[in-house]
């Protein structure tokens, strides 16, 4: 099924009757119960689950029993699969996963780091052209405390703005790329494989959700590098307040993972922020990421975005 034919297929306003709904915040974040994600989904109850991915942006399943080709299997339902990853290795029995696993950062860089190399707040894979529509990921091994996830609401973002301030920023575009952990250096590796499947977009700064119309402040603060069309000091600033006002406290949600949880967040109106504590603990955390295929973003005045480099991600 193509993600046009998905979207087509389901609506975004259901009542349920097959799922539970609990929200965990006013606007962003619920706890979906009554679906066993392990088994087939009934149309009915998928289409439940994402119209709830639809208006909650982030959803939760607790107490799921999967092993790695079940959770595949339960992806596939909500759309075809990307490659687990565009750079890093994947599994070649399941290369639709990518294992989120504590540590794997420090094998990118060279030499010691005065300090732990950090994703920090970023929205999966803007640097393509048709980044992700959603992320789903799963948690097979998880710490008693520590390692928690926090994800912003984008579209709350930006109506938070001045209406001044949305207006202008309605108009503007941004250059999404891969960009190297600020402060330490890649290893000679990492670096090469950046260099062969590097991409880079032009991306609008306020998105149209296709399926709810509303509007996202598309602020990917790892990802976005510079707003076309500003001097360099000009784009910098702007930049450095939106990702700031982009990630406010009343914006966010945090989650606790235990053994089974499951979370699938929107790409299309979410950020999302990695833990950095759980580099400092001798717990584990492997986490089993799965991605759907997305289309071209579009902004306020119709235009969709732009490739610069690259190709397309594609179907695994």
């Amino acid at each position: 099924m193509t993600v046009d034919a998905l979207q087509t297929e389901i609506a975004p306003e259901i009542a349920p009757e097959t799922i539970t709904i609990t929200p965990l915040a006013l606007d962003i974040g619920a706890e979906i119960g009554g679906a066993d994600l392990g088994q087939p989904l009934s149309a009915q109850q998928r289409n439940e689950i994402w119209a709830a991915f639809v208006k909650w942006k982030v959803i939760f399943f607790r107490d799921q029993k999967l092993d790695k080709a079940s959770f595949v299997a339960m992806s596939r339902q909500f759309g075809a699969l990307n490659r687990g990853h565009n750079i890093h290795d994947v599994d070649p029995e399941f290369p639709e996963i990518y294992g989120v696993v504590k540590g794997r950062q420090k094998t990118r860089i060279s030499g010691e780091p005065k300090f732990d190399p950090w994703t920090g707040w970023h929205t999966d894979l803007t640097p393509a052209i048709n980044p992700p529509t959603a992320t789903i990921l799963w948690g097979n091994v998880v710490p008693p405390y520590g390692g928690d996830t926090q994800w912003a609401n984008l579209a709350a973002a930006y109506d938070a703005l001045s209406p001044t301030l949305r207006a202008f920023v309605d108009g503007l575009r941004g250059v999404h790329t891969y960009m190297s952990y600020d402060g330490v250096t890649l290893s000679k590796e990492f670096a090469e494989r950046i260099a062969a499947n590097q991409k880079v977009s032009e991306h609008p700064i306020v998105r149209v959700h296709p399926e709810n119309g509303r509007r996202a402040l598309w602020v990917s603060p790892k990802f976005l590098r510079e707003i076309v069309g500003l001097t360099p000091t000009e784009s910098a600033a702007l930049l450095a307040m939106l990702k700031s006002h982009a990630t406010r406290p009343e914006f966010t949600l945090r989650f606790k993972w235990r053994p089974g949880s499951v979370a699938m967040w929107d790409n299309r109106s979410t950020a999302h922020l990695a833990p950095r504590d759980i580099q400092h603990s001798d717990f584990d955390r492997q986490l089993i990421r799965t991605t759907t295929l997305g289309d071209i973003p579009i902004g306020v005045d119709g235009r969709k975005s732009k490739p610069l480099e690259g190709t397309p991600l594609l179907a695994a």
